[in-house]
C-alpha cells in the first residue's frame, strides 16, 4: 500500500540575532552557507524532498528571493507564503493550512535545524502518519544529551498502539535544576518544533483554542494576492493577528497531541557553541573554520572565512570574523550574543541588522569603501540576470568591468563592455545592467553625489516585481 503523501511546510522566519555577526536581521542564519557551502534552509529542503518535492515555505517579503533560490538549488517546487509582518508560528502555520486541502498531511519544520541523516529523519516522520490521519497532532521529541535551559521539553506519557506516545505536558525553557530533573526522569525530550497533522486538524484546533488568530488568517488568505509562486496574504488583516507561538496557542491545550521520539543527530544551531561543535577539534580542543590559526590555545573556536585570524594563548573563546564586524566572546556567553545585537541596535550601529555584502535576486554587492560623497561597491551579477531599469536623483555612477560581459543600457544607448572596459552613468539618466554571459559578471561601481542611500532609486522596469511594489 502506498504511503499517503506529505506536504512539508518550512517556516523561514528568524531575527538573525543568535549567530551575529554572521547572521543578521537582513540575512538570518537559515540563509547563511554554514555547512558544505549550503545554507540550513537548502539542507532542510533537500531533507524533506525525500518525503515530497512539493513544499510550502512561509517567509518574510524581505527574504523571498533567498527562499526561491534555496528551493531552486534543492530541486523542489511549491508556493512561498510571504508574511507582511512577523506574527510567530501560530499564524504562519495557520496560513499554510488554509492554503492546503483539508485532508492534506502537513509536516511543519523549522528552516534552521541541522539533521545530518535525512533518511532516518524521513523514516521517523513516516512513523507518525497513522496517528496524524486519525486526527492527532504529532510532535517529534529529540532525545536530550544534556540539561539544556535553552530548549523546551515534551514530557512523555504512555505508549499508544499506533507507535506514538501520549504527551503529559510541555515545559518551556526550564531553569538549570528543573532541566536536570527532567533529564534524570528519562521521560522528557527536547521540543524540536516539528509537527505532523492534517490541515483540517490544525484548523479545528486553532478554531477551538485560538479563534482570533484563525479569523485574522482566514481574512488574510481570502484576500490574498498571487505573484507567480509568491502568495501574499492581505497585509492589514494579517497585521491585526495576535503574535503567539503554536506551542502556547494550541499545543499546550489541544487534547490529541502525541509524540514520537527522534533518536538521530539533531541541532537547532542556536548558538556559536553549537556551530563550533560541528567542526572536529584538534588536540587542544580548538575548532577552526576557514583561515583561523590557534597557537598555545585551548577550547577556542575561530570562524574566519575571509582573512587570517590568529588566536595566541587563548582559552575558552569564540572568535567570529566578518568583513565589517568581529565578535570575541567567552564560550560560556554563547547564548547571550543576541544581547549584543540589542545594544548595537539601540546605538544605531547598522551592523546590528545589515552586512557590508548584500544579497539581491540578481546577485550581490559589497560596499568596500564609503565616504561623505562617494561609495565604492564590488558588484556580482549572476548569469542571465539583470538589474532594474532605474535612475538616481542624487548620484552618478562609474562602472568598471573586472570579469565577464556587461550589457549596459544608458539612456537611449546600449553597449557591451568586457574586462577592463568602463562607462559613466550621469545623474538622472535611465540605466540598466545585465549579464548576458554564462559566468558571473564582476564589476566595480564608484558612486559620487550628495546622497548615496539605497532609497535613491526610481525603478521603471524590474524582472523581480520591485517596480510594481514601489508604486
Amino acid at each position: 500500500m502506498k504511503s499517503p503523501s506529505i506536504t512539508p511546510v518550512i517556516l523561514c522566519g528568524g531575527s538573525g540575532t543568535r549567530l551575529w555577526p554572521l547572521s543578521r536581521k537582513s540575512f538570518p542564519k537559515q540563509f547563511v552557507p554554514l555547512i558544505d557551502n549550503k545554507s540550513l534552509l537548502q539542507l532542510t529542503l533537500e531533507r524533506v524532498a525525500l518525503l515530497s518535492q512539493k513544499v510550502i515555505c512561509v517567509a518574510s517579503d524581505e527574504h523571498r528571493f533567498f527562499v526561491a533560490e534555496a528551493m531552486q538549488s534543492a530541486h523542489v517546487q511549491g508556493a512561498v507564503l510571504l508574511e507582511p509582518v512577523a506574527r510567530n508560528t501560530a499564524a504562519a502555520m495557520a496560513i499554510a493550512a488554509l492554503l492546503a486541502e483539508p485532508e492534506e498531511l502537513l509536516l511543519f519544520c523549522p528552516s534552521d535545524h541541522h539533521i545530518p541523516y535525512a533518511a532516518t529523519f524521513a523514516q521517523v516522520i513516516q512513523s507518525g502518519v497513522k496517528a496524524a490521519l486519525a486526527g492527532a497532532i504529532v510532535t517529534f521529541g529529540i532525545s536530550p544529551t544534556f540539561p539544556s535551559t535553552a530548549y523546551g521539553y515534551i514530557r512523555q506519557g504512555d505508549a499508544r498502539t499506533d507507535g506514538s506516545f501520549s504527551v503529559e505536558g510541555f515545559t518551556e525553557k526550564p531553569a538549570q535544576e528543573k532541566a536536570r530533573a527532567l533529564l534524570l526522569s528519562g521521560k522528557a525530550l527536547w521540543n524540536a518544533g516539528i509537527f505532523l497533522c492534517t490541515a483540517q486538524t490544525l484548523l479545528a484546533a486553532l478554531d477551538k483554542h485560538a479563534p482570533d488568530i484563525l479569523k485574522s488568517c482566514q481574512t488574510a488568505i481570502a484576500n490574498k494576492a498571487i505573484d507567480a509562486s509568491f502568495v501574499r496574504p492581505e497585509p492589514e488583516a494579517f497585521a491585526s493577528c495576535r503574535s503567539e507561538s503554536i506551542d502556547y496557542a494550541v499545543m499546550e491545550h489541544f487534547a490529541n497531541v502525541v509524540m514520537i521520539p527522534f533518536v538521530g543527530a539533531w541541532s537547532d544551531v542556536g548558538s556559536w557553541g553549537a556551530v563550533a561543535e560541528m567542526s572536529q577539534p584538534d588536540a587542544g580542543g580548538n575548532r577552526i573554520q576557514g583561515q583561523g590559526i590557534a597557537l598555545h590555545s585551548a577550547n577556542t573556536f575561530i570562524h574566519a572565512p575571509a582573512r587570517t585570524v590568529v588566536a595566541l594563548g587563548t582559552k575558552d573563546l569564540l572568535i567570529i570574523d566578518t568583513p565589517d564586524a568581529l565578535l570575541v566572546a567567552a564560550n560560556s556567553h554563547a547564548e547571550q550574543v543576541k544581547e549584543v545585537v540589542t545594544r548595537l541596535d539601540a546605538d544605531g550601529i547598522p551592523q546590528s541588522a545589515h552586512h557590508r555584502k548584500v544579497a539581491r535576486p540578481w546577485g550581490s554587492y559589497d560596499s568596500v569603501d564609503v565616504g561623505e560623497r562617494h561609495q565604492v561597491k564590488r558588484i556580482t551579477v549572476k548569469p542571465g540576470a539583470k538589474l532594474s531599469l532605474q535612475m538616481h536623483h542624487y548620484r552618478a555612477e562609474h562602472w568598471i568591468v573586472v570579469s565577464g560581459t556587461a550589457l549596459v543600457t544608458k539612456g537611449e544607448e546600449t553597449l557591451t563592455l568586457t574586462e577592463n572596459q568602463s562607462t559613466y552613468i550621469p545623474l538622472g539618466v535611465k540605466h540598466r545592467l545585465e549579464n548576458p554571459g554564462t559566468t558571473n559578471l564582476e564589476l566595480v561601481e564608484v558612486q559620487s553625489g550628495s546622497y548615496l542611500g539605497e532609497d535613491d532609486i526610481v525603478r521603471f522596469e524590474d524582472a523581480y516585481g520591485r517596480a510594481a511594489l514601489a508604486k
